[in-house]
């Protein structure tokens, strides 16, 4: 955690542009020990058939606040294993705001649980697993 801290903004700014998530123009609002808040505006171009949320958005917006929450110590993470459950529709020219919150950790492992709201109510979850690798992505000064 005191790598957290010590680096936070440089994590912050290494992980909000990540190239999907800015191609797709989700926004990095908050990022914690363990957690992560982001938002995105939902174009015309992100509905399916049937003129809701395209579920592979939503995915996409979960999937990123999980990235963020998992990394967020600056040790690179990785996605093992996620379940989402759709549980409403987004609207079109809707809000989106996804939260990541950290279950647990432990030296290897973390889980994570991800809610993604439409305005307000909610429409997602994902449960998730990550795989926390050696090595990170921030340039960090060890202590012997």
């Amino acid at each position: 955690m005191e790598i957290h801290r010590q680096y936070k903004d440089e994590i912050f700014q290494k992980l909000k542009i990540e190239p999907y998530a800015q191609f797709l123009g989700i926004e990095l609002i908050e990022m914690g020990e363990g957690m992560a808040v982001a938002e995105l505006d939902v174009a015309d171009h992100m509905v399916n058939a049937h003129g809701t949320v395209h579920g592979a958005i939503i995915f996409a917006i979960a999937d990123f606040v999980f990235a963020v929450a998992c990394n967020s110590y600056g040790k690179t993470s990785v996605g093992l294993s996620t379940t989402v459950n759709f549980m409403a529709p987004g609207k079109k020219g809707s809000r989106l705001k996804a939260t990541a919150m950290e279950e647990k950790r432990n030296h290897r492992t973390a889980w994570y649980n991800i809610k993604v709201e439409s305005d307000g109510e909610l429409i997602a979850t994902m449960e998730a697993l990550a795989y926390r690798k050696d090595h990170y992505f921030v340039p960090v000064k060890e202590e012997s």
